[in-house]
């Protein structure tokens, strides 16, 4: 069992709170909408759903992967102030890839430590505005010189350590796991019956926040605002689940030749935003969503990064002193359905534990706030079926993986 890594067990740790936006296709109704904005809106929503005054936070951390705004370095710190946050209260951006949603709550957890009350934890991701970047053109063009722009949504996606791309990080698993097309495929298929029956039962409709034409007003400074497409109202469900069947997924043809990864077994492109609020559990008026117990993070092979969340989880296990078999559910992030079986393989755990509303190939994989949602899903499953512990996982580009351990703060026991 790996016992290299990180692990951070935390006391008296609690998320009060948790929300997210829709998460809406890659072009659609959320294209051209800032991810700052994205955050603010949770940020607001989250505070007010807890009934909680703005100026009891007193640390705001908040991630986002691309820069997808020109001030996107302010993302932060916009996000606070417009949130209400008090000026005097600083601002953190964190980044861990597709972790970052994870790294923003061990985050708070460890702030909590150096005397922190209350956390705003807030990850806002657009992908459809990822630019067409390019890094070489500073000092000009020189005549008849080649200009390069490339889109950075794409380019991003390939790490140049072993020359590979995160499908074929995937695909490389699928061949050390035996994992068969079909396999994958079937994955695929049940991560989106999954998550079209929880969307027709409303079972998402609790975490949401429905997005429409906004205005926020901060005093003695310029207005932000979110404005939907010309003829959109109200943004109020994921854009992404759809039905489909095993013969759909099977003619769609793989990334690489030869391998086993595609459109549909892959996580979907959306824009979305999340947000939690964090403190001790000690000091909260009223019922909390969870307890945080411990987290871990850990290096894998880039090449093999998929399979970060088994070590991860592995680690977390037994430095926490709980075994596979102590815990209820687990959600670990669907990058690619190749990967999230091999893991599952690698771990010996059955599926009936595992992503049980579905995944983010059928929700889709917004990169920051993901790991949110994973730990919010998580965390009204436990108290919705009476369960004591769960895991939230995710592997992490560049080759990485995190867990999360949460408690069920109304369990019996």
């Amino acid at each position: 069992m790996n016992s290299v890594g990180q692990y951070s067990s935390f006391r008296d740790v609690a998320i009060f709170e948790a929300l997210r936006t829709p998460w809406v296709d890659l072009g659609g109704d959320l294209a051209q909408v800032s991810p700052i904005d994205l955050g603010i809106k949770v940020g607001r929503e989250v505070l007010a759903r807890a009934a909680i005054d703005p100026t009891a936070v007193d640390s705001v951390l908040a991630g986002s992967m691309a820069q997808a705004s020109f001030d996107a370095y302010l993302l932060p710190r916009h996000i606070g102030l417009y949130s209400g946050v008090p000026q005097g209260i600083p601002a953190l951006a964190v980044q861990r890839i597709c972790a970052t949603g994870f790294e923003l709550l061990r985050q708070a957890a460890r702030q909590l430590d150096d005397g922190v009350q209350l956390a705003l934890c807030v990850a806002a991701e657009s992908m459809s505005r990822n630019p067409i970047a390019a890094y070489a053109h500073r000092n000009g063009f020189r005549p008849g010189a080649a200009v390069e722009f490339k889109d950075f949504l794409w380019e991003a996606l390939y790490d140049p350590a072993p020359g590979l791309d995160m499908i074929s990080t995937a695909d490389n698993l699928a061949q050390r796991y035996g994992l068969s097309r079909e396999v994958v495929d079937r994955y695929a298929l049940d991560s989106h019956q999954l998550a079209l029956q929880a969307q027709a039962d409303g079972w998402f409709t609790p975490e949401l926040v429905a997005l429409g034409n906004e205005r926020f007003e901060l005093a003695g400074y310029q207005a932000r605002s979110i404005q939907l497409p010309r003829g959109v109202d109200r943004v109020t469900r994921d854009s992404h689940p759809r039905p489909t069947d095993l013969t759909d997924l099977s003619r769609l043809r793989s990334v690489h030749d030869g391998g086993v990864q595609t459109a549909g077994n892959s996580c979907a492109l959306v824009d979305g935003a999340a947000a939690a609020l964090v403190g001790r559990a000690s000091s909260a008026c009223r019922p909390v969503l969870a307890h945080l117990l411990a987290s871990t993070v850990v290096g894998v092979a880039p090449e093999f990064m998929g399979i970060g969340p088994a070590p991860a989880i592995q680690l977390l296990l037994q430095r926490s002193g709980l075994a596979l078999a102590d815990i209820d559910l687990l959600e670990i992030n669907e990058a690619q359905a190749a990967q999230v079986l091999a893991v599952a393989q690698a771990l010996g755990l059955d599926g009936d534990r595992l992503n049980r509303r579905g995944g983010s190939i059928a929700l889709g994989h917004p990169l920051a706030a993901s790991g949110l949602r994973l730990v919010l899903s998580l965390a009204r499953q436990l108290r919705e079926g009476n369960l004591r512990y769960g895991i939230a996982a995710a592997c992490v580009g560049g080759g990485q993986g995190m867990a999360l351990l949460i408690e069920n703060p109304e369990y019996p026991g």
